[in-house]
């Protein structure tokens, strides 16, 4: 209820924003003319925005999510996910490579995915980056891109709230008016020891498709208790 009151008036902030004033400048990183070393290290996930609530609804499953980039060439970037979900803790990587030609990042399994970059000014935030995950139509007659959202993540684990609001707020001023932002209840994830969580990806949703999993100890935690 809350979140659709929340959408509701961050879609008439930009109505009447766009009325009196344009949408803020976004500037997008060309990933081939980047030093891809200053993105290595860890990073805190922030919130998520899109056009529709389907692109981004599975993010409301998790506490929290912190990833790690390490940069294992000059082309190569390969992005470990913790993923806290209740009392679980869920791990996982993604390759990355930057190839000639392309401004974009090119996910290894997902060839048809553009994966964008974003100055984290978007959010009036120097220690951020707005990551944008773009999938074509799935049909030639479909008007709508298969997948479009953008992420916002910073260097810092706690961050000012009106960083969040601008964020959201010039999100929705460009008709992203659907966002997701975590509960951040719980401690953040930083191993997986135990529990084990075998998954398939549907590449259509992009939702995880839970199909076996298992504990190999399960402990009881505090809400202030790290993975």
């Amino acid at each position: 209820m809350f979140n659709d009151v929340w959408r509701y008036l961050l879609y008439f902030h930009a109505f009447v924003q766009q009325i009196f004033a344009p949408c803020k400048n976004r500037e997008q990183l060309a990933v081939n003319s980047l030093d891809l070393h200053q993105f290595a290290g860890k990073w805190f996930f922030k919130a998520a925005v899109s056009p529709r609530d389907s692109d981004i609804f599975r993010f409301k499953m998790f506490d929290n999510i912190v990833f790690t980039l390490e940069d294992t060439s000059n082309t190569t970037l390969v992005m470990t996910g913790n993923m806290r979900m209740g009392d679980d803790c869920i791990k996982r990587n993604w390759t990355y490579h930057v190839q000639p030609g392309r401004d974009d990042l090119v996910l290894e399994g997902r060839p048809q995915r553009r994966n964008l970059l974003w100055s984290g000014m978007w959010a009036n935030c120097r220690d951020c980056i707005v990551f944008q995950e773009l999938e074509p139509p799935l049909k030639e007659t479909d008007s709508e891109d298969s997948l479009n959202r953008f992420l916002l993540y910073s260097r810092q684990k706690d961050v000012d709230s009106e960083m969040l609001t601008t964020f959201l707020r010039d999100s929705a001023c460009n008709g992203l008016t659907a966002n997701v932002t975590l509960l951040h209840e719980k401690g953040f994830s930083s191993k997986v020891f135990h529990y084990v969580v075998f998954f398939k990806v549907n590449m259509y949703s992009d939702s995880f498709v839970f199909f076996q999993s298992f504990a190999s100890r399960r402990e009881s935690r505090s809400a202030s208790t790290s993975c």
